[in-house]
C-alpha cells in the first residue's frame, strides 16, 4: 500500500495570512500535489518567473506588489500560468479586474477547502486541454464526476453529496491509506475531531452502498492508520 502520492503538478501560492497559507499548503499537499509558499509579492512575482509551477494562487492586498501588479508582471513578461485570485474584496468591479487583467478565477475570502480545491482542478484541467479523466474506475466500480454518478457492476448507486465526496477521494487514491484527519479536511473542511465518530459512520454506510452484495471488497479498514479503497489481491 502507497501512503503518499507521486507528485507532479507544482503549485505557488502567495498569500501573507500565514494561518491561511498554512492551511492552504497543508489541504494541497494532501491533495496530491507540489506546493510552495511565499509570504509578499516581490518575492511572488520573482518565484513566478523563475520557475515552472502550473497553478498561481495569488492573494490581492500582499505587501511590495499587490496581486493586481504580481499578475501585470507575469503577463507583461508573457508567462502565461493560470492565476486564482484570492481576496476579501467582494466588489464585482474588483473582480471584472482581476479577470481583465488574465486571472482564470476569483475566490472570495472566506471560503472553504473543497471550493478552492474544486477550482483548482477546473483550472488544471482547462489548462492541460481536457486530459483529466472525467470518470475514475476501480474493477468494477465507475464514477462519473460530470454527471455526479456511480455505478458497479452497471449497478446505479445513489449517494449523498458526502458520500460522492468521500468515495471520490478514496478512488483518486487508490490504494493509500488515507488518515481520518485527511479525510476530515478534504470531505468535511473541518480540523479532526478524535471525539467524533461522524467518519466512521460514513465509511459505514458508504461500504453498505458499495461494498454488500458484492464478492470483492473496495473498501478496507487499516487499524490505527485510517482507510483505504483498493482491490484486495488474491490469496
Amino acid at each position: 500500500m502507497k501512503i503518499s502520492p507521486g507528485v507532479n503538478v507544482k503549485i505557488l501560492i502567495v498569500e501573507d495570512e500565514r494561518k491561511t497559507g498554512e492551511y492552504l499548503c497543508m489541504g494541497l499537499r494532501e491533495a496530491g500535489y507540489a506546493v510552495e509558499l511565499l509570504n509578499n509579492g516581490v518575492d511572488g512575482l520573482h518565484q513566478a518567473l523563475e520557475g515552472d509551477h502550473d497553478l498561481v494562487i495569488l492573494d490581492v492586498m500582499l505587501p511590495g506588489l499587490d496581486g493586481w501588479q504580481v499578475l501585470r508582471g507575469l503577463r507583461a513578461q508573457g508567462r502565461e500560468m493560470p492565476v486564482l485570485f484570492l481576496t476579501a474584496k467582494d466588489h464585482v468591479d474588483d473582480r471584472v479586474k482581476g479577470l481583465e487583467l488574465g486571472a482564470d478565477d476569483y475566490l472570495v475570502k472566506p471560503f472553504s477547502f473543497s471550493e478552492l480545491l474544486a477550482r483548482v482542478r477546473t483550472i488544471l484541467r482547462r489548462g492541460r486541454s481536457g486530459m483529466e479523466p472525467t470518470t475514475l474506475q476501480v474493477a468494477d466500480l465507475e464514477l462519473d464526476l460530470l454527471r455526479r454518478r456511480v455505478t458497479r457492476a452497471g449497478k446505479r448507486i445513489d449517494l449523498t453529496a458526502k458520500e460522492f465526496g468521500l468515495l471520490e477521494l478514496l478512488m483518486r487514491r487508490k490504494g493509500e491509506v488515507l488518515p481520518r484527519s485527511l479525510i476530515a479536511s478534504q470531505v468535511w473542511d473541518v480540523n479532526f475531531d478524535s471525539d467524533t465518530n461522524v467518519i466512521e459512520v460514513a465509511m459505514r454506510r458508504l461500504r453498505a452502498k458499495v461494498d454488500d452484495g458484492f464478492e470483492c471488497r473496495l473498501l478496507q479498514t487499516v487499524r490505527g492508520m485510517g482507510y483505504v479503497l483498493e482491490v484486495p489481491e488474491k490469496s
